[in-house]
């Protein structure tokens, strides 16, 4: 929803600002919340701030989410300062207080919103022009994890719970494909032969972290390059951003989701699926971003199953797109029939052109093991 200026600059007065409002514009490519960019005028200066309105359909618990955004800044915040970092607020998102001293605030149409501090000389890339951007995105998410495995208790809230839960993703798939509500079961039999052939990974993972050998960490969880802002000079990845699904999960989580997102040159709904695979050079991008911080941290059985983690977050998300195709395309937005469709063979054929270049891919997972 575009909201008008006038509309924004009385929800700005409800936060710590100082200043006179100058203008409001929508910012950002995000699909989930409404975010503006807002300048204020303080004295000769003038200074921006992020406005967001919490998408709260799909994030029900707004408290327990602005609660999380909180301890994981101050968090890092905290720990910068002890490492006597420089230039600490570009290295971390400043949430903004209301005037009552909340993280948020709820305005009378039933709306939440909150503030950022808006991080200049910095910009994001929502397709990666370079293997130095993958490898610097994949260099932050690592380090973001690194900075918070001593995250105190209690443990963070799920906000989207049972996100990247692919058994229970699998069941409803199942019952979803045996309703066939739309009558699409019949196109896409070759799609459901390839998720049941390699639906084993997703046991697989499961297996691993109920017996321990896969640890509970604090994950980003939705780890495309866009969600790295990258320094505008230097080009570095200075500070992850997006923080809304950050909650407990798996390291392999978020080093699947970056893999997933940046392998392939190809876009996301690419008819021609020739196009279509595991570029090498993209990988061991990611693989050494990653490696070079949170390869300080990471147990030998995760190491060991990275490509595993990609295999299984890159099938869920294609199995997801081929939910909601056989339900009528009510979750993801789409552009043209069979949208969903060709969201869900691109993701497949990532995974097969993965599991094709598997060997090659563990020859370089262990070269770099512990890397940096």
């Amino acid at each position: 929803m575009n909201y008008k200026a006038d509309y924004l600059k009385n929800i700005c007065a409800k936060f710590l600002i100082e200043g006179e409002f100058v203008n409001s514009k929508p910012y950002g490519s995000g699909h989930i919340n409404d975010t503006y960019a807002v300048t204020f005028r303080q004295a000769s200066n003038t200074k921006r701030y992020i406005l967001q309105r919490i998408n709260n359909t799909i994030f029900t618990d707004v408290p327990g989410l602005m609660n999380n955004i909180v301890r994981v800044t101050k968090h890092i915040r905290d720990k910068l300062e002890k490492q006597k970092a420089d230039d600490i607020a570009r290295k971390v998102l400043t949430v903004v207080s209301t005037a009552k001293g909340n993280s948020y605030y709820g305005d009378t149409d039933g709306n939440f919103w909150r503030m950022y501090i808006f991080i200049e000389k910095a910009r994001t890339y929502d397709v990666p022009e370079s293997l130095e951007q993958i490898y610097e995105a994949a260099r932050a998410f690592g380090n973001f994890q690194q900075m918070l495995i001593d995250l105190p208790q209690p443990a963070l809230i799920e906000t989207i719970p049972d996100f990247h839960n692919a058994l229970k993703r699998l069941e409803v798939f199942k019952n979803v494909l045996n309703a066939d509500v739309c009558n699409r079961a019949k196109d896409i039999k070759e799609e459901v032969e390839f998720l049941h052939k390699n639906e084993q990974i997703f046991y697989t993972l499961s297996g691993l972290i109920k017996t321990g050998q896969i640890r509970i960490r604090i994950t980003h969880n939705d780890t495309k390059v866009n969600n790295v802002l990258m320094d505008g000079d230097t080009g570095r990845g200075i500070c992850v951003i997006d923080l809304d699904t950050v909650m407990p999960g798996l390291s392999l989580y978020d080093f699947g989701d970056i893999i997933r997102t940046s392998i392939s040159s190809a876009a996301e709904d690419e008819r021609n699926l020739s196009k279509v695979m595991m570029e090498m050079p993209r990988f061991e991008a990611v693989l050494k971003g990653y490696l070079a911080s949170a390869g300080k941290f990471l147990n030998k059985t995760e190491l060991e199953n990275l490509i595993l983690g990609s295999k299984y977050i890159t099938l869920v998300i294609g199995m997801r797109f081929l939910t909601d195709y056989l339900n009528g395309d009510k979750y993801f937005k789409i552009h043209r029939e069979g949208h969903n469709l060709d969201r869900c063979r691109t993701q497949f054929k990532l995974v097969d052109s993965i599991n094709k270049q598997e060997d090659e891919m563990m020859l370089l997972v262990k070269e770099n093991y512990y890397a940096g």
